[in-house]
Parts: C-alpha cells; sequence; structure tokens
C-alpha cells in the first residue's frame, strides 16, 4: 500500500521501512513497526521527530482506551526504533509503560475437532492447509511460507525457514500428511510453493509467485468454526498425530 505523507515525516517514514529492513526484520514485525509511527504520525500532525514524555504519556494513555496492550507494546517499539536508528536520538519516552504480566495456556484443538474443521471445510486449499498446520504442529506463518523443496521425502522432515526468532527448524513429517501434501501438489503444480495464492484460480496457481493469503486463511478459519459451534480462539492449531485421510 502507498502512503503519502507530508514532509520530512514522509522522507524519514522511507528510511525507517529501509533501517527495518537492514535489521533483519521479519515482513509482519516491520508491518507492525511502521504502523506504530503511521498511527503516531497521524496523531501528532506528522510532527513526532521532538516529541517529549507528557506528549508520549497522554498518547499511550489515549492507545489503551482504545486498543490492546499487545497494539502500545508494538507503537512503543517502533517509535523507540524510529528516534534511534532514523533521528538518531535518544528515546524521550524513558521507561514509560509497563504492560501487566498475563499468563495464559494455549487452547488445545483435539484430534477430533480439527477432524470435524477440516471436514466443514469446503475449499480443497485451505481444508489441506488446515490438516498440514496440524498434524505438523505449525503456526500460520510458518505453514504459509513453505515450499516444495522443504519437504524431504527420504528422511520424512519438513524445513520449516524463518521461524520464531528467525530460526530455521526440523520437524517430522506424517507419511500420511506427506501424501496429502502430493495429491494437492498434482491440483495446483506449483514449482515452487506449496500453498500458492488463489487469486487467480487453479490455472493461476501453477504461476503464482505469493503464498495464500494471510488474511484469507484466518478469516476462512473463524468462519468454519463457528460454523461447527467451536468455540476456542485459535491463535496456533496445535500439533497432534496426523490424523486418518479424510
Amino acid at each position: 500500500m502507498t502512503h503519502e505523507f507530508p514532509q520530512p515525516f514522509a522522507r524519514h517514514y522511507e528510511s525507517l521501512l529501509k533501517r527495518l529492513k537492514l535489521r533483519g526484520m521479519q515482513p509482519k514485525t516491520v508491518e507492525a513497526y511502521s504502523h506504530g509511527v503511521r498511527r503516531a504520525g497521524a496523531h501528532f500532525d506528522y510532527r513526532i521527530d521532538d516529541l517529549n514524555k507528557d506528549q508520549l504519556t497522554d498518547y499511550f494513555a489515549e492507545i489503551l482506551d482504545h486498543l490492546s496492550w499487545s497494539t502500545l507494546k508494538h507503537d512503543l517499539y517502533g517509535l523507540k526504533f524510529y528516534y534511534a536508528y532514523v533521528l538518531g536520538k535518544p528515546w524521550p519516552g524513558a521507561e514509560l509503560t509497563k504492560a501487566p504480566k498475563v499468563s495464559r495456556l494455549p487452547d488445545i484443538v483435539t484430534v477430533a475437532q480439527m477432524q470435524q474443521i477440516v471436514d466443514a471445510t469446503r475449499v480443497l486449499s485451505y481444508r489441506v492447509f488446515f490438516f498440514a498446520l496440524y498434524s505438523m504442529g505449525l503456526r500460520l506463518g510458518e505453514g504459509l511460507q513453505l515450499r516444495v523443496g522443504d519437504l524431504d521425502a527420504g528422511r520424512m522432515r519438513v524445513h520449516v525457514r524463518d521461524a520464531k526468532g528467525n530460526r530455521d527448524r526440523l520437524v517430522p513429517l506424517p507419511a500420511h500428511t506427506l501424501e496429502v501434501l502430493r495429491e494437492f501438489w498434482k491440483v495446483h503444480r506449483n514449482p515452487v510453493l506449496l500453498f500458492p495464492n488463489r487469486k487467480k484460480g487453479l490455472g493461476g496457481a501453477a504461476n503464482a509467485t505469493t503464498h495464500m493469503d494471510r488474511g484469507g486463511v484466518q478469516q476462512a478459519l473463524r468462519q468454519v468454526t463457528e460454523h461447527i459451534g467451536l468455540k476456542k480462539e485459535l491463535r496456533r492449531i496445535a500439533f497432534a498425530t496426523a490424523m486418518p485421510p479424510t
């Protein structure tokens, strides 16, 4: 998305994007940090280069009136990065915020519940994706970025790239999951991507250069879980033994 901003904010914002990239930030982190800087820019009429602690106190207090601690945290980190690496100035907010400690256990989806999700998913690519994610214990982003070459059928494992903490990892590849993914590949035949973009249908999937849309996958999962009456918040589909063929 192209943004139009007044100067000098526009110039500094472009510098921010470049520096985030050069620091090795993941795309999701780049978007979160830059979004935080854009939000602050809009709030302060795009004059954020000389903010003081009182201004930041009022601003972050206002964020918490409408948004979450998670959003505040990303906005704070984005602005800190902006001051340190774009402006080369000390952070004027010092230790301004401290999020409350919250300990939550993840919701666990049982094999039976996951079977319900798979059975209720009508779109083939989503159905295979949910099954693969669950059977291999992958995060949503990890599953979307899977490539054909990441599957090691000889050793029955999958090379997951740029996982949490920007680290690669190897996970077991269940035999039935491999079979399902092979059959699914025959449908789209993209030489690189395991889950290619669906915007141009199956005909365009073979030549797609981007993976399925993250938002589309999340929306599909929400719709399916609502349809079958599963109330859990599925931030991550946890690992379980591969399910029987569906």
